[in-house]
């Protein structure tokens, strides 16, 4: 779907927001900041920003200007389908729907303070199921790991704070089996992780997200405060850069807990 937004389907959007469930509870905000000390993948481009202006001008009045360039994937960012799945949805092309709905956070910061490389099982689903409900088909599914405590601290978010170093990452994700729990059996409509990516750290054929790439499913990386949501019950809305053809962009993504 490549389409502008049309004018009912906006006012639908923002008729959800303010009806929402979760409308009664503050704004929460899950975005890191972009700056000097944003965290990126060891052979990505970082952000970087040059001031062009910054004070008075010969008019007398104050104005500000900066130029920036950075990486799509980095920071608190969407992956698009398109980045592991031919033909999937870019990120101009996700649908406005599947990126605002009721949120469900499965938390396994426990297990991944114990094993760095801690994968989220099929099992870890169902058990958090068997606690709050069935997760029900156009959920959005945020995984807690803990690791954004860790933020921006490279070595220790990372694995590693060498550039180029892919060898050393360390961190958790979901596992293949979990995704394809979530994508074929349950219809979640978009995922979201508090880590560098929804594959852990020593993945090298990152099958997690050609899981969901195929399936249409994006992924929000670098999410922050997940710890602040509750189990089910926070209304989320993450908008992408709207970079036209990209694989990913970076994202402000918000949340409204009852």
């Amino acid at each position: 779907m490549n389409r502008l937004l049309t004018i009912p389907l906006a006012a639908t959007l923002l008729a959800a927001l303010a009806t929402s469930p979760s409308a009664a509870g503050e704004w929460l905000d899950l975005t890191h900041s972009f700056d000097a000390s944003t965290v990126y993948w060891p052979t990505a481009t970082p952000f970087r920003m040059s001031i062009v202006h910054r004070g008075n001008t010969p008019g007398g009045f104050w104005y500000e200007s900066n130029d920036v360039s950075f990486s799509e994937h980095g920071g608190t960012h969407m992956d698009s389908p398109a980045h592991f799945a031919r033909g999937a949805w870019r990120v101009d092309e996700v649908p406005l729907d599947v990126l605002q709905g009721e949120a469900v956070v499965c938390d396994i910061s426990r297990q991944c303070e114990a094993d760095p490389d801690y994968r989220l099982t099929a099992g870890d689903v169902k058990a958090w199921e068997a606690r709050h409900g069935r997760i029900l088909p156009g959920a959005i599914f945020l995984l807690r790991t803990g690791w954004g405590a860790r933020w921006p601290d490279k070595a220790r978010y990372l694995g590693t704070d060498r550039r180029g170093d892919t060898a050393n990452l360390h961190f958790p994700g979901f596992s293949s089996e979990s995704a394809q729990l979530l994508a074929r059996l349950r219809g979640v409509k978009l995922v979201g992780i508090d880590t560098p990516s929804i594959d852990h750290g020593q993945s090298k054929d990152f099958p997690v997200h050609r899981v969901f790439g195929r399936a249409n499913i994006p992924a929000l990386e670098n999410l922050a405060a997940l710890e602040r949501l509750p189990a089910r019950g926070a209304h989320i809305v993450a908008l992408p850069m709207k970079i036209g053809g990209g694989s990913g962009g970076p994202c402000r993504v918000i949340a409204r807990p009852r």
